[in-house]
């Protein structure tokens, strides 16, 4: 037996090394490709790559700078998830129905110009890309530091080199690189504020770090770069801290991978984004390791990417994500989802037409032959049955028509929305860092098995959202086996309010009536974590069958004073086969208390005799 392990284990090494001696290397230089030059690569890095052939290659760019301007030929129409509509999306690296390849960037920076996308995977199989730093010279989102600041003024100072612009009577204008994009003073979350140690201020967020009469501010420069807005203000930012100043849309991903396959992204820093940091739409199998979403320290800056960063839509098989790093983002670290399509009429027992819910999510190849989908009724969001998926037929990039192999509920009208289950990840997550980003922290909405384990979080509204959601965001996605665990959660999480942020760990699938007899979610683990709440909301669920909170750390941070009206550490609704027990609360944890809305008291097994238990109808 010790022999033939042996000769496999040989055998395999072998195999291995002759797989990597048949790889074929490519240096850049011997293309024209060259380091430090400032020219615009475009064209020519994308023409080495659609030169290759079957061969597995691996790209390897000398360390250096490579700069990436758009070039017409690399305009494209790519209907994009989650990101508004641009008439052709610009491209700077393009592979395409490729195999095999890995780019190796030996710690490059890759700067980009304009409007542009990064990398764009299409229909490939087996890409590898590592080692690069992703960044702007002109960011397309400005910065600027508060100097001063009172109820009649606030005085901020831009670093024009890197955000040039025009000032006039109704704001600024920055005139980057072909650029012309307005801002103004508004409120809510268009504005964020972040302190010198990159945390949103508590209490800000959504609700708005400066708040007063916006329609007539005086805006005014002092001299370059110290931009005077004279008005009534009734809350205005710390002086000291970095604003925000959001000016332009979400219209490229930094990479888009697009219906591709075995993809593996190693050692990147997206440092800035013009939309989505990393968009995944409809791709089998990706692995993510030490990929970075933050603003670039060598910059003193403070936003890295435009809006969400790893975000995963349609997916399936393995998503793998392990030591990354997100802070600075304008949205959410990580969002795993599907897409619900709203029915708007059964065409006969077979077919069914439908449309695209949200304006950001249409165009979409949204199935293909043999896939499996359920029916879902809206109202309580409960699945009426399943359907295999014959034929697919887009009508315009808003409606299609879906005809099944079996006949359809008779029953099917505009109450209901289809969920594609053949497009369904697992997903494990762990060793990473969340900072402090405009939203949440982790969006986990598919049914496949999720893992999240040894992450810490610092985020500025709630860590881990489970949703659900058919009748506004329409993101997919009935979890199935969930598990929490090994994880800290700092007093930063849930320090100011954000939609659908109702504790630290929220479980908040949008459903109009709620049914405790069919709940949305099932199984639930939240386990051998650490909370520092300041305030009181730790969890609270809707619409859960097994739900536990077990063997968790619960100790009191004093940073800020509490701000959410609810006044109870757990908040149940219509869940089943909820446990609490073995968890460690310090004596100062404020409330210690457990509220139940329309579900039975006997479906709560309480060991923690410590909290006390209300309970609620529904109305």
């Amino acid at each position: 037996m010790q022999k033939l392990f042996l000769t496999y284990a040989l055998f395999s090494i072998f195999t291995v090394c002759n797989a990597q001696n048949k790889v074929k290397k490519i240096n850049v230089k011997d293309y024209g490709i060259v380091a430090n030059t400032k020219e615009n690569l475009t064209e020519k890095v994308n023409q080495l790559i659609e030169g290759l052939g079957n061969e597995s290659v691996q790209i390897i760019f000398p360390k250096g700078r490579y700069d990436f301007y758009p070039a017409a030929k690399y305009y494209k129409t790519y209907y994009e998830s989650n990101t508004y509509d641009a008439d052709v999306r610009k491209l700077a690296i393009l592979i395409k129905e490729k195999k095999n390849i890995t780019i190796d960037a030996q710690q490059s920076d890759f700067v980009y110009h304009e409007h542009i996308q990064p990398f764009t995977l299409d229909n490939a199989e087996n890409i590898t890309i590592k080692n690069v730093n992703i960044d702007w010279d002109v960011p397309l989102t400005s910065e600027a530091e508060v100097i001063e600041a009172d109820k009649n003024h606030i005085l901020i100072k831009i670093d024009i080199t890197q955000s040039p612009y025009k000032i006039h009577e109704k704001g600024l204008t920055f005139v980057g690189e072909n650029a012309n994009e307005n801002w103004a003073l508004s409120g809510g979350s268009w504005l964020i504020e972040f302190d010198k140690k990159h945390i949103i201020p508590a209490n800000t967020g959504d609700n708005g770090c400066v708040k007063g009469d916006f329609k007539n501010v005086k805006y005014s420069e002092v001299k370059p770069g110290f931009v005077l807005m004279e008005g009534n203000f009734t809350k205005t930012p710390t002086v000291g801290n970095f604003l925000i100043l959001r000016h332009g849309t979400r219209d490229h991903a930094g990479m888009f991978l697009f219906h591709s396959k075995n993809t593996k992204l190693e050692n990147i820093n997206v440092y800035h984004t013009s939309g989505l940091g990393i968009l995944s739409q409809y791709c089998e199998n990706i692995e993510m390791r030490n990929v970075n979403m933050i603003p670039n320290p060598n910059k003193n800056r403070y936003l890295s990417g435009h809006d969400d960063g790893l975000h995963f839509m349609g997916c399936k098989g393995e998503i793998i994500i392990d030591n990354c790093d997100a802070q600075g983002l304008m949205d959410d670290p990580i969002n795993i989802h599907g897409t619900y399509v709203p029915v708007t009429e059964k065409i006969d027992d077979y077919a069914v037409k439908c449309k695209f819910g949200q304006d950001m999510s249409h165009g979409l190849l949204w199935a293909v032959k043999g896939d499996k989908v359920g029916f879902i009724e809206k109202k309580e969001m409960g699945t009426l049955s399943y359907g295999t998926v014959s034929s697919f037929e887009p009508l315009d990039v808003d409606h299609f028509i879906i005809r099944f192999k079996e006949k359809i509920p008779t029953n099917l009208d505009a109450n209901f929305v289809l969920e594609n289950l053949s497009w369904t990840p697992n997903a494990t997550i762990t060793n990473c860092f969340v900072g402090s980003n405009r939203a949440r922290g982790y969006l986990i909405s598919t049914p496949g098995k999720v893992i999240i384990e040894n992450n810490v979080f610092e985020t500025s509204g709630s860590a881990i959202l489970i949703a659900g959601d058919a009748n506004y965001w329409y993101e997919s996605g009935a979890v199935k086996d969930i598990t929490i665990k090994n994880n800290e959660f700092r007093f930063p999480c849930n320090s100011s309010p954000y939609q659908f942020c109702e504790a630290i760990i929220s479980i908040y699938p949008e459903i109009p009536e709620p049914n405790a007899l069919k709940p949305f979610h099932k199984n639930i683990k939240i386990e051998n974590n650490s909370f520092n709440p300041s305030d009181y909301p730790i969890l609270y669920a809707v619409s859960v069958d097994g739900l536990s909170f077990k063997n968790n750390t619960i100790k009191r941070s004093f940073a800020f004073s509490p701000l959410y009206t609810e006044k109870q550490n757990f908040r149940l609704e219509a869940c089943k086969n909820v446990v609490i027990s073995g968890n460690k609360f310090s004596k100062d944890v404020l409330g210690k208390n457990i509220l139940l809305k329309g579900m039975k008291r006997e479906e709560l097994d309480l060991k923690n005799l410590e909290l006390s238990v209300d309970t609620v109808k529904l109305n």
